[in-house]
């Protein structure tokens, strides 16, 4: 099947999906109601959002300069940079620390974007231990399932749920509470902190005139991940520079709101490289991987690349009304919701992934969401745009619309056939396509036009 197919068939299946839909709305209610709360703290939201749209975008548009600089910072602090074009060399390069470091126990704090290069999957077939640390990726894991959500990536599943799955794979009792589920997870965590060589992260923010990587979390995790083994990696888009260290008092506590609905989360780290002499822990080595794997595709895009300004809080997930009814996992691909309609089918290609960017319904509620204003429904159009300049539509949709824009600019061949006859052809050529959980529409004895004729005596 194809990638759209693929879509379609999973879309139909969790749309009528009555449980999820409920475990999705306690869970987004729950979001909703502490975002109003977190928001409170800014004294004008709309001006805190338009600051860090300007600040992003200027770095977007100024991204070779911001790297430059970053790079050179980051190199003094005694980190090692390495450049990746795609997962192919990201995951090569993260062999080559592996095996020059000899390591095969490692831990990992959530990150999407190694989920993005698979990285998981790379290091079980190379026989490498690397459990995921932060809870949510950990249930996923143990699932064998990838994040349902950029920022909850368990959001899906029940405490019920949960418990179950913690029985079959480590005999935990089969009532177990979410505190004993977490009590059970920080011990059996904490014995792979101890034993592990090298812990793998993401970075929230690059800093460009520190040379440091910022990290926010509200477990501990990925402050345990760098401190406790004696090598980090750290893995990042080239989207995520910030200029200063002085601009984490706007995007923290902005992602903080949007992310999680806190006023700031519990643990932010500013990790400007590897040990140094004076200090008693952290890691011995650091290497930061920094990725394009198609983020440069988007950079090329005049309109699009306002899309790189994403600090992938998942806002827009949780007001999206696509997301909310068919779930994340639907999407089939890493980044999913309003964010992920718009730079997967720029990332991976528009051939394959053009059915997202038709995915929505484009009420606009994700572009009043977003805290870095990005018009997310506007470049929904666009990316269209783009598929349909490139021929990219399937030729049945092509020929459907050839005929509607035929007719609709013809009030002679709009009015030509019975009632009837429409709506024979409707049930017979469109009738697959409209879906079977929806009616068709039943063409009128007359039209509107006709009825108007009638009353005027205009003939």
């Amino acid at each position: 099947m194809t990638k759209a197919q693929e879509f379609k068939q999973q879309s139909e299946q969790t749309a009528f999906d009555t449980a999820l839909h409920h475990k999705l709305q306690n869970s987004i209610g729950q979001y909703q109601h502490k975002h109003l709360r977190g928001r409170e703290q800014f004294a004008d939201l709309e001006l805190a959002k338009t600051r860090a749209s300007g600040l992003k975008q200027k770095v977007i548009e100024n991204l070779d300069k911001y790297l430059i600089e970053f790079e050179s910072n980051y190199i003094k602090n005694g980190g090692k940079l390495i450049w990746a074009l795609n997962a192919e060399e990201a995951l090569k390069e993260i062999e080559i620390i592996l095996q020059k470091h000899n390591i095969n126990c490692a831990v990992k704090s959530k990150s999407m974007i190694s989920e993005e290069i698979h990285l998981n999957e790379f290091l079980k077939a190379k026989n490498i231990d690397c459990p995921e640390t932060d809870l949510g990726e950990f249930i996923q894991q143990e699932a064998g399932e990838r994040p349902f959500h950029i920022v909850t990536p368990a959001m899906h599943k029940s405490k019920e749920e949960i418990a179950e799955l913690y029985k079959q794979k480590f005999g935990t009792p089969a009532q177990a509470s979410p505190e004993e589920i977490t009590k059970f997870t920080r011990e059996y965590l904490r014995k792979k902190f101890y034993l592990a060589d090298i812990g793998i992260t993401g970075a929230n923010f690059l800093i460009a005139d520190a040379g440091a990587i910022a990290i926010t979390e509200n477990e501990g995790n990925a402050t345990l991940s760098v401190s406790m083994p004696r090598i980090h990696i750290a893995i990042a888009g080239i989207e995520k520079i910030i200029p200063s260290l002085n601009d984490l008092d706007l995007f923290w506590p902005l992602l903080a709101t949007y992310g999680t609905g806190q006023k700031l989360t519990a643990y932010n780290s500013v990790i400007f490289g590897p040990r140094q002499s004076h200090e008693v822990d952290g890691p011995t080595d650091m290497y930061l991987i920094l990725l394009d794997n198609g983020r440069t595709n988007i950079l090329e895009q005049p309109e699009q690349r306002r899309a790189l300004n994403c600090i992938r809080c998942g806002a827009c997930l949780n007001v999206c009304p696509v997301y909310t009814t068919i779930g994340g996992h639907a999407y089939g691909t890493t980044y999913s919701g309003p964010i992920g309609k718009v730079i997967t089918p720029l990332m991976k290609g528009l051939k394959e992934y053009q059915h997202l960017s038709s995915a929505s319904s484009l009420c606009g509620k994700c572009t009043e969401v977003c805290p870095v204003k990005i018009d997310l429904h506007n470049l929904l159009l666009h990316n269209r745009k783009e598929a349909i300049q490139q021929g990219l539509q399937p030729k049945a949709e092509k020929v459907t619309w050839y005929f509607w824009k035929s007719a609709m600019l013809s009030r002679k061949k709009m009015n030509k056939g019975s009632a009837k006859v429409k709506n024979f052809m409707l049930q017979t050529f469109f009738k697959k396509t409209w879906g079977e959980h929806r009616d068709l529409p039943v063409v009128a004895e007359k039209s509107f036009n006709q009825l108007m004729r009638e009353r005027t005596g205009n003939r």
